[in-house]
């Protein structure tokens, strides 16, 4: 015979015992960086960069080179060797030349030389006073999505490098752009 004690105590403790367990094993959560960035240059000179989906390695120093297959259309894809001797594979997702917005999402990860596991991100062109404003948001994953990561490929490895990469890129174009005035 049971004893009714037990099974109104020990029903409950396994109850939380269980959900305690699911609430940490809960995988990564999606995470955000957003850079902006004011350039001495038109809109239309600084879309001219932006805008050429083939273009990165002319204005990102951390980008060697850049191989595009497609245009700068949905469906093209583009090929970055890093300067570190990495690579990563982007798809080109959304191109709006008007409204100066391009979205872009990586369709092949390299998670030992940029600790993502997956990411896409956009970047838009608005005028701003006398010259232009560039945002580069990007949304991703850590490079491990296992419930306890290596440092080297956690949460904060993910938003630094990612943080690191916008605003490299940012701060070349803003280089580029500005010195041939």
């Amino acid at each position: 015979m049971r004893n009714p004690f037990f099974t109104h105590l020990l029903a409950p403790l396994a109850a939380i015992a269980i959900s305690a367990t699911v609430a940490l094993a809960h995988g990564p959560t999606p995470q955000k960086v957003e850079e902006n960035i004011a350039i001495a240059a038109t809109p239309d000179e600084v879309w001219k960069y932006v805008g050429d989906f083939s273009a990165i390695a002319e204005w990102h120093p951390g980008v060697q080179s850049s191989t595009v297959t497609g245009d700068n259309a949905p469906g093209a894809e583009r090929e970055l060797t890093l300067k570190n001797g990495g690579k990563l594979v982007e798809g080109l997702d959304e191109y709006d030349a008007e409204a100066k917005s391009l979205g872009y999402r990586i369709s092949k990860e390299n998670i030992d030389v940029f600790p993502v596991s997956f990411y896409t991100a956009h970047l838009t062109v608005r005028p701003k006073d006398e010259g232009s404003e560039v945002e580069w948001i990007g949304r991703f994953y850590r490079a491990d999505t296992g419930n306890f990561p290596p440092d080297e490929k956690n949460d904060a490895a993910a938003v630094a490098a990612m943080t690191d990469f916008f605003q490299a890129g940012l701060q070349g174009l803003k280089t580029k752009l500005e010195q041939k005035k």
